[in-house]
Protein backbone atom coordinates (compact mmCIF):
# COMPACT_ATOMS: atom_id res chain seq x y z
CA UNK A 1 0.00 0.00 0.00
CA UNK A 2 2.87 2.35 0.84
CA UNK A 3 4.67 1.88 -2.62
CA UNK A 4 0.96 2.45 -4.27
CA UNK A 5 0.72 5.67 -2.58
CA UNK A 6 4.56 6.86 -3.74
CA UNK A 7 3.74 6.21 -7.14
CA UNK A 8 0.94 8.34 -6.68
CA UNK A 9 2.72 11.03 -5.79
CA UNK A 10 5.69 10.50 -7.72
CA UNK A 11 2.90 10.62 -11.40
CA UNK A 12 3.35 14.00 -12.68
CA UNK A 13 0.02 16.18 -12.06
CA UNK A 14 -0.64 15.93 -16.23
CA UNK A 15 0.03 11.98 -16.32
CA UNK A 16 -2.75 11.50 -13.90
CA UNK A 17 -4.90 13.85 -15.41
CA UNK A 18 -4.73 12.39 -18.82
CA UNK A 19 -5.22 9.36 -16.84
CA UNK A 20 -8.20 9.98 -15.10
CA UNK A 21 -9.39 11.65 -18.50
CA UNK A 22 -8.87 7.95 -20.50
CA UNK A 23 -11.19 6.38 -17.80
CA UNK A 24 -13.82 8.99 -17.71
CA UNK A 25 -13.82 8.80 -21.99
CA UNK A 26 -13.80 5.15 -21.50
CA UNK A 27 -16.59 4.76 -18.50
CA UNK A 28 -18.45 7.21 -20.89
CA UNK A 29 -18.18 5.18 -24.32
CA UNK A 30 -19.62 2.27 -22.34
CA UNK A 31 -23.05 1.65 -24.01
CA UNK A 32 -26.11 1.76 -22.26
CA UNK A 33 -28.48 -1.20 -22.02
CA UNK A 34 -30.85 1.05 -24.83
CA UNK A 35 -28.07 1.25 -27.42
CA UNK A 36 -27.90 -2.73 -27.08
CA UNK A 37 -31.36 -3.34 -27.20
CA UNK A 38 -32.17 -4.77 -30.82
CA UNK A 39 -34.91 -3.74 -32.67
CA UNK A 40 -37.22 -6.78 -32.13
CA UNK A 41 -36.57 -5.74 -28.58
CA UNK A 42 -37.56 -2.38 -29.09
CA UNK A 43 -40.74 -3.40 -31.24
CA UNK A 44 -41.88 -5.15 -28.52
CA UNK A 45 -41.37 -3.00 -25.55
CA UNK A 46 -42.99 -0.72 -28.26
CA UNK A 47 -45.97 -3.51 -29.42
CA UNK A 48 -49.65 -1.04 -27.55
CA UNK A 49 -47.99 2.24 -28.97
CA UNK A 50 -47.44 0.89 -32.82
CA UNK A 51 -51.20 -0.74 -32.53
CA UNK A 52 -52.55 2.64 -31.86
CA UNK A 53 -50.92 3.98 -34.70
CA UNK A 54 -51.44 1.28 -37.21
CA UNK A 55 -55.50 1.83 -38.18
CA UNK A 56 -53.90 5.66 -39.03
CA UNK A 57 -51.08 4.51 -40.97
CA UNK A 58 -53.00 1.90 -42.70
CA UNK A 59 -55.52 4.62 -43.80
CA UNK A 60 -52.47 7.13 -45.14
CA UNK A 61 -51.31 4.12 -47.01
CA UNK A 62 -54.21 3.11 -48.41
CA UNK A 63 -55.58 6.44 -49.44
CA UNK A 64 -52.12 8.69 -49.94
CA UNK A 65 -49.44 5.99 -51.55
CA UNK A 66 -51.13 2.90 -52.70
CA UNK A 67 -53.21 5.66 -55.39
CA UNK A 68 -49.72 6.98 -56.27
CA UNK A 69 -49.58 3.48 -58.25
CA UNK A 70 -52.39 5.02 -60.86
CA UNK A 71 -49.73 7.78 -61.86
CA UNK A 72 -48.99 5.28 -64.43
CA UNK A 73 -51.84 6.35 -66.83
CA UNK A 74 -50.39 9.29 -67.35
CA UNK A 75 -48.25 7.51 -70.17
CA UNK A 76 -51.12 5.39 -71.15
CA UNK A 77 -54.29 6.38 -73.46
CA UNK A 78 -56.23 5.18 -70.78
CA UNK A 79 -59.75 3.76 -70.98
CA UNK A 80 -61.59 2.09 -68.35
CA UNK A 81 -63.33 -0.21 -69.60
CA UNK A 82 -59.94 -1.70 -70.64
CA UNK A 83 -58.02 -1.20 -67.51
CA UNK A 84 -54.36 -0.21 -66.79
CA UNK A 85 -53.19 -3.36 -67.87
CA UNK A 86 -54.94 -3.37 -71.55
CA UNK A 87 -54.84 0.21 -72.04
CA UNK A 88 -52.14 1.76 -74.86
CA UNK A 89 -48.69 3.29 -73.54
CA UNK A 90 -48.30 6.55 -75.20
CA UNK A 91 -45.05 8.17 -73.51
CA UNK A 92 -45.23 11.73 -73.46
CA UNK A 93 -47.76 12.44 -75.15
CA UNK A 94 -50.31 13.42 -72.29
CA UNK A 95 -47.57 16.02 -71.30
CA UNK A 96 -48.02 17.70 -74.69
CA UNK A 97 -50.92 20.11 -72.84
CA UNK A 98 -47.90 21.57 -70.96
CA UNK A 99 -44.95 21.35 -73.08
CA UNK A 100 -46.96 22.82 -75.64
CA UNK A 101 -49.21 25.54 -73.97
CA UNK A 102 -52.83 24.29 -74.63
CA UNK A 103 -54.52 27.96 -73.77
CA UNK A 104 -57.37 26.03 -71.00
CA UNK A 105 -54.17 24.94 -69.14
CA UNK A 106 -52.45 27.81 -68.79
CA UNK A 107 -55.34 29.72 -67.86
CA UNK A 108 -56.07 27.15 -65.01
CA UNK A 109 -51.97 27.12 -64.23
CA UNK A 110 -52.31 31.19 -64.30
CA UNK A 111 -55.39 31.19 -61.76
CA UNK A 112 -53.78 28.97 -59.35
CA UNK A 113 -50.24 31.02 -59.16
CA UNK A 114 -52.37 34.03 -58.54
CA UNK A 115 -54.51 32.44 -55.84
CA UNK A 116 -51.71 31.25 -54.22
CA UNK A 117 -49.60 34.29 -54.16
CA UNK A 118 -52.63 35.94 -52.79
CA UNK A 119 -53.35 33.20 -50.08
CA UNK A 120 -49.50 32.98 -49.14
CA UNK A 121 -48.99 36.92 -48.57
CA UNK A 122 -52.17 37.94 -47.39
CA UNK A 123 -53.87 34.57 -45.71
CA UNK A 124 -50.75 33.03 -44.25
CA UNK A 125 -49.57 35.53 -41.70
CA UNK A 126 -53.16 36.13 -40.52
CA UNK A 127 -53.45 33.03 -38.03
CA UNK A 128 -50.39 34.25 -36.38
CA UNK A 129 -51.44 37.68 -35.97
CA UNK A 130 -54.70 37.02 -34.40
CA UNK A 131 -52.86 34.23 -31.85
CA UNK A 132 -50.16 37.35 -30.64
CA UNK A 133 -53.55 39.49 -30.10
CA UNK A 134 -54.90 36.55 -27.69
CA UNK A 135 -52.21 36.12 -26.37
CA UNK A 136 -51.87 39.72 -25.26
CA UNK A 137 -55.52 39.22 -23.45
CA UNK A 138 -55.21 39.03 -19.98
CA UNK A 139 -58.25 37.43 -19.33
CA UNK A 140 -58.32 33.70 -19.99
CA UNK A 141 -62.12 33.38 -19.68
CA UNK A 142 -62.84 35.55 -22.46
CA UNK A 143 -59.81 34.34 -24.48
CA UNK A 144 -61.25 30.89 -24.55
CA UNK A 145 -64.65 32.54 -25.41
CA UNK A 146 -63.08 34.81 -28.28
CA UNK A 147 -61.34 31.20 -29.09
CA UNK A 148 -64.18 28.81 -29.09
CA UNK A 149 -65.89 31.79 -31.92
CA UNK A 150 -63.10 31.32 -34.13
CA UNK A 151 -62.56 27.65 -34.10
CA UNK A 152 -66.04 26.96 -34.93
CA UNK A 153 -65.77 28.01 -39.22
CA UNK A 154 -63.58 25.42 -39.54
CA UNK A 155 -65.71 22.46 -38.88
CA UNK A 156 -68.38 24.24 -41.15
CA UNK A 157 -68.44 22.28 -45.21
CA UNK A 158 -67.70 24.58 -47.72
CA UNK A 159 -70.78 23.61 -48.99
CA UNK A 160 -72.46 25.44 -46.05
CA UNK A 161 -69.69 28.26 -46.04
CA UNK A 162 -70.22 28.97 -50.02
CA UNK A 163 -73.88 29.16 -49.07
CA UNK A 164 -73.96 31.53 -46.44
CA UNK A 165 -71.94 33.81 -48.46
CA UNK A 166 -74.66 33.71 -50.96
CA UNK A 167 -77.31 34.31 -48.56
CA UNK A 168 -75.03 37.24 -47.03
CA UNK A 169 -73.61 39.14 -50.13
CA UNK A 170 -75.87 37.63 -53.20
CA UNK A 171 -77.39 39.99 -55.20
CA UNK A 172 -80.96 38.46 -53.49
CA UNK A 173 -78.98 38.15 -50.16
CA UNK A 174 -79.31 39.71 -47.03
CA UNK A 175 -77.26 42.85 -46.80
CA UNK A 176 -79.05 43.67 -50.83
CA UNK A 177 -82.60 43.02 -49.50
CA UNK A 178 -81.70 45.30 -46.57
CA UNK A 179 -80.32 48.38 -49.35
CA UNK A 180 -83.27 47.88 -51.38
CA UNK A 181 -85.69 48.09 -48.37
CA UNK A 182 -83.88 51.34 -46.95
CA UNK A 183 -83.60 53.13 -51.05
CA UNK A 184 -80.06 52.67 -50.96
CA UNK A 185 -77.58 51.22 -54.17
CA UNK A 186 -77.23 47.29 -53.94
CA UNK A 187 -73.71 45.90 -54.94
CA UNK A 188 -72.79 42.48 -56.69
CA UNK A 189 -70.48 40.40 -55.51
CA UNK A 190 -71.23 36.85 -55.64
CA UNK A 191 -71.31 35.66 -59.41
CA UNK A 192 -69.13 38.67 -60.82
CA UNK A 193 -65.79 37.29 -62.52
CA UNK A 194 -63.39 40.20 -61.03
CA UNK A 195 -63.94 40.02 -57.55
CA UNK A 196 -64.23 36.03 -57.09
CA UNK A 197 -60.83 35.82 -56.27
CA UNK A 198 -61.22 38.68 -53.51
CA UNK A 199 -63.76 36.15 -52.87
CA UNK A 200 -62.27 32.94 -52.41
CA UNK A 201 -59.29 34.49 -50.08
CA UNK A 202 -62.22 36.33 -47.96
CA UNK A 203 -64.24 32.82 -47.34
CA UNK A 204 -60.72 31.23 -46.56
CA UNK A 205 -60.25 33.66 -43.76
CA UNK A 206 -63.26 33.33 -42.02
CA UNK A 207 -62.92 29.56 -42.78
CA UNK A 208 -59.44 28.91 -41.48
CA UNK A 209 -57.81 31.35 -39.99
CA UNK A 210 -58.90 30.77 -35.83
CA UNK A 211 -57.98 27.21 -36.65
CA UNK A 212 -54.48 28.18 -37.52
CA UNK A 213 -54.47 29.72 -34.21
CA UNK A 214 -54.12 26.71 -32.68
CA UNK A 215 -50.13 25.31 -33.14
CA UNK A 216 -48.92 29.54 -32.86
CA UNK A 217 -50.76 29.30 -29.41
CA UNK A 218 -48.97 26.71 -28.00
CA UNK A 219 -45.56 27.89 -29.23
CA UNK A 220 -46.02 31.45 -27.46
CA UNK A 221 -47.36 28.99 -24.50
CA UNK A 222 -43.33 27.73 -24.23
CA UNK A 223 -42.35 31.30 -23.77
CA UNK A 224 -40.91 31.77 -20.30
CA UNK A 225 -42.61 35.02 -18.89
CA UNK A 226 -39.56 36.45 -16.97
CA UNK A 227 -38.15 37.07 -19.70
CA UNK A 228 -40.68 40.04 -20.69
CA UNK A 229 -40.27 40.88 -16.96
CA UNK A 230 -36.31 41.15 -17.78
CA UNK A 231 -37.08 43.16 -20.97
CA UNK A 232 -39.94 45.24 -19.32
CA UNK A 233 -37.66 46.19 -16.42
CA UNK A 234 -35.04 46.76 -19.37
CA UNK A 235 -37.00 49.76 -20.70
CA UNK A 236 -38.56 47.60 -23.24
CA UNK A 237 -41.70 48.40 -25.06
CA UNK A 238 -44.74 45.94 -26.00
CA UNK A 239 -43.48 46.21 -29.81
CA UNK A 240 -39.62 45.26 -28.57
CA UNK A 241 -40.47 42.73 -26.43
CA UNK A 242 -42.55 41.27 -29.26
CA UNK A 243 -39.76 41.91 -31.80
CA UNK A 244 -37.28 40.54 -29.90
CA UNK A 245 -38.41 37.80 -27.74
CA UNK A 246 -42.21 36.81 -29.29
CA UNK A 247 -41.61 36.58 -32.64
CA UNK A 248 -37.72 35.02 -32.73
CA UNK A 249 -39.57 32.32 -30.21
CA UNK A 250 -42.71 31.49 -33.28
CA UNK A 251 -40.00 31.73 -35.98
CA UNK A 252 -39.19 27.83 -36.44
CA UNK A 253 -43.32 26.77 -36.30
CA UNK A 254 -43.77 29.28 -39.35
CA UNK A 255 -41.06 28.49 -41.10
CA UNK A 256 -42.61 24.70 -40.96
CA UNK A 257 -45.62 25.78 -41.50
CA UNK A 258 -44.63 27.95 -44.55
CA UNK A 259 -42.51 25.07 -46.25
CA UNK A 260 -45.59 22.54 -45.30
CA UNK A 261 -47.74 24.97 -47.26
CA UNK A 262 -45.69 25.54 -50.21
CA UNK A 263 -46.32 21.45 -50.39
CA UNK A 264 -49.84 22.51 -51.23
CA UNK A 265 -48.79 25.94 -53.10
CA UNK A 266 -50.81 24.51 -56.53
CA UNK A 267 -53.68 23.42 -54.46
CA UNK A 268 -56.22 26.08 -53.70
CA UNK A 269 -59.08 24.62 -52.75
CA UNK A 270 -60.71 22.25 -55.10
CA UNK A 271 -64.70 21.88 -53.36
CA UNK A 272 -64.67 25.37 -52.52
CA UNK A 273 -63.91 26.68 -56.33
CA UNK A 274 -66.38 23.63 -57.89
CA UNK A 275 -69.34 24.72 -56.01
CA UNK A 276 -69.09 28.57 -57.42
CA UNK A 277 -67.33 28.03 -61.04
CA UNK A 278 -70.76 27.72 -62.79
CA UNK A 279 -71.55 31.61 -61.34
CA UNK A 280 -68.70 33.09 -62.62
CA UNK A 281 -67.08 30.78 -65.69
CA UNK A 282 -63.68 28.97 -66.16
CA UNK A 283 -61.75 31.86 -67.20
CA UNK A 284 -61.84 33.04 -63.61
CA UNK A 285 -61.92 30.30 -61.70
CA UNK A 286 -60.78 27.21 -63.37
CA UNK A 287 -57.45 26.06 -61.16
CA UNK A 288 -55.33 22.85 -62.19
CA UNK A 289 -57.70 20.54 -59.57
CA UNK A 290 -60.48 21.78 -61.64
CA UNK A 291 -58.70 21.45 -64.65
CA UNK A 292 -57.50 18.11 -63.97
CA UNK A 293 -61.77 17.57 -62.62
CA UNK A 294 -63.44 18.63 -65.93
CA UNK A 295 -60.74 17.00 -68.09
CA UNK A 296 -60.94 13.54 -66.65
CA UNK A 297 -63.98 13.00 -64.88
CA UNK A 298 -66.05 14.99 -66.93
CA UNK A 299 -64.30 15.18 -70.10
CA UNK A 300 -62.89 11.83 -70.13
CA UNK A 301 -59.15 12.82 -70.88
CA UNK A 302 -57.80 10.24 -68.14
CA UNK A 303 -53.95 9.94 -69.31
CA UNK A 304 -53.80 14.39 -69.69
CA UNK A 305 -54.92 15.05 -66.11
CA UNK A 306 -53.07 11.70 -64.60
CA UNK A 307 -50.05 14.23 -66.65
CA UNK A 308 -50.83 17.35 -64.77
CA UNK A 309 -51.80 15.73 -61.34
CA UNK A 310 -48.58 14.07 -61.58
CA UNK A 311 -46.64 17.15 -62.60
CA UNK A 312 -48.41 19.06 -59.51
CA UNK A 313 -47.24 16.53 -57.24
CA UNK A 314 -43.48 16.33 -58.44
CA UNK A 315 -43.77 20.52 -58.29
CA UNK A 316 -44.95 20.70 -54.55
CA UNK A 317 -42.24 18.26 -53.87
CA UNK A 318 -39.88 20.31 -55.24
CA UNK A 319 -40.54 23.06 -54.01
CA UNK A 320 -40.74 21.71 -50.40
CA UNK A 321 -37.19 20.20 -50.49
CA UNK A 322 -36.05 23.83 -51.77
CA UNK A 323 -37.22 25.59 -48.75
CA UNK A 324 -36.23 23.38 -46.40
CA UNK A 325 -32.74 23.34 -47.70
CA UNK A 326 -33.19 27.58 -47.87
CA UNK A 327 -34.23 27.09 -44.41
CA UNK A 328 -31.29 24.94 -43.41
CA UNK A 329 -29.14 27.70 -45.03
CA UNK A 330 -30.47 30.08 -42.46
CA UNK A 331 -29.63 28.02 -39.20
CA UNK A 332 -33.20 26.82 -39.43
CA UNK A 333 -34.40 22.95 -39.06
CA UNK A 334 -37.08 23.28 -41.31
CA UNK A 335 -39.47 19.63 -41.95
CA UNK A 336 -36.59 18.16 -41.67
CA UNK A 337 -32.41 18.10 -40.10
CA UNK A 338 -29.91 17.71 -42.25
Amino acid sequence: MTETIKDRATTPGPARTRAAGATGRSSRRKPTSGQNRSTLARIKRDRMLLLLALPGMAVVALFHYFPLLGNVIAFQDFQPFLGISQSEWVGLDNFDVIFNGDPRFVNALANTLIITLIQVVFVFPLPLALALLLNSVLSERVKRGVQSVLYLPHFLSWVIVVALFQQVLGNAGMLNTFFREHDMATFSIIGVPELFKLLITSQVIWKDTGWGTIIFLAALSRVDMNLYEAAAMDGAGAWRRTWHITLPAVRSVFILLLILRLGDALTVGFEQIILQQGAVGKAASEVLDTYVYNNGIVGGNWGTSAAVGLVKGVVGVVLVLGANKLAHVFGERGVYSR
